[in-house]
């Protein structure tokens, strides 16, 4: 594991090309995100990903996927999770609390079986982020709920269970992107809220979170830093640490996103220097995959740690 570098890639197709194998033999990523456009069944993505963990020689090895469910369904050629969203799971745990938990304990069953059939061990869910009025629709209904005690209790509730089937969450996104009036694929979204107003609402969500992984928010919160999104700032990265106490894993969300103005190669960097510990490319694009990986240091101590009590749950 040692001598892995610190970032996630995403890949072209159903099966690696010879480029992607050796780039994959020669930078080590620290895992592989799968998504729609890699997977046409349950048989040729298991291959797919026995291929990179025999690269590897290692079962455990990371493969992630954004399998959330509503509209963020990477399994659409299998599964139609499409009516179980966030805002349907969330209003459910108003309504009735019994019948919540049986519906959602079934879909985390079934998304984890699906998962697992595949060679996925890391789901990047739940979305933490808090619904609110007015805000672009790129939350939406992924959202739990407009309150933060109700965002925050799934949370808890959906950690704990995909861990039971043995696989990874990544809390998204830190530390809270539901007052973004813009969609973070496209611009830039800048939050003016105070301080005080942010950490009792919309960082609330993400505090004593069991998960392994953490995804940032590439947004400005212009009362703790004027111009650097949380992704590249070193004062917002201080405070998931500090204050909302956030003790494992950082990535990235996706670097080339439009929210972030640099290039390839000058967003990587700056991710590491504010504090990320991984940085996630998605695109397949193989210049700035080149980028992304030339740019991202080898694995440090306590990643490797990290990575190990991950490697726990899976056994």
């Amino acid at each position: 594991m040692n001598n892995r570098r610190c970032f996630i890639t995403g890949i072209k197709s159903t099966i690696l090309s010879s480029k992607e194998k050796n780039f994959i033999k020669k930078y080590k990523p620290w895992g592989i995100i799968l998504f729609s456009r890699n997977i046409k069944s349950l048989r040729q993505a298991k291959k797919l990903t026995e291929q990179i963990k025999n690269i590897f020689k290692d079962k455990n090895y990371p493969i992630l996927i954004d399998q959330e469910g509503g509209r963020v369904n990477r399994l659409k050629k299998i599964f139609n999770s499409e009516p179980l969203t966030g805002e349907f799971f969330g209003k459910l745990y108003s309504n009735d609390k019994k019948k919540f938990f049986h519906y959602y304990k079934i879909f985390i069953n079934q998304t984890s079986f699906l998962l697992k059939s595949i060679g996925v061990n890391i789901n990047t869910l739940p979305v933490l982020d808090v619904r609110t009025k007015g805000s672009s629709s790129v939350i939406g209904d992924r959202s739990f709920s407009k309150d933060p005690k109700i965002v925050s209790k799934i949370g808890d509730i959906c950690i704990r269970l995909f861990h039971s089937k043995k696989i990874g969450t990544v809390i998204k996104h830190i530390p809270g992107h539901g007052l973004a009036k813009v969609d973070s694929h496209k611009l830039t979204p800048t939050i003016k809220k105070k301080l005080n107003y942010l950490k009792t609402n919309h960082f609330l969500t993400f505090k004593k979170k069991n998960s392994f992984f953490a995804m940032t928010a590439h947004i400005i919160y212009t009362n703790i830093d004027k111009t650097n999104t949380a992704t590249h700032s070193k004062k917002i990265i201080k405070l998931i640490r500090n204050n909302i106490k956030f003790k494992n894993l950082i990535m990235s969300d996706d670097i080339s996103m439009k929210s972030l103005n640099g290039s390839i190669k000058e967003n990587t960097i700056r991710a590491f220097e504010a504090g990320c510990d991984l940085v996630l490319h998605c695109n397949a694009n193989f210049k700035e995959m080149n980028d992304v990986a030339i740019h991202s240091p080898k694995i440090n101590k306590f990643i490797i740690k990290k990575t190990s009590q991950f490697y726990r749950i899976l056994s």
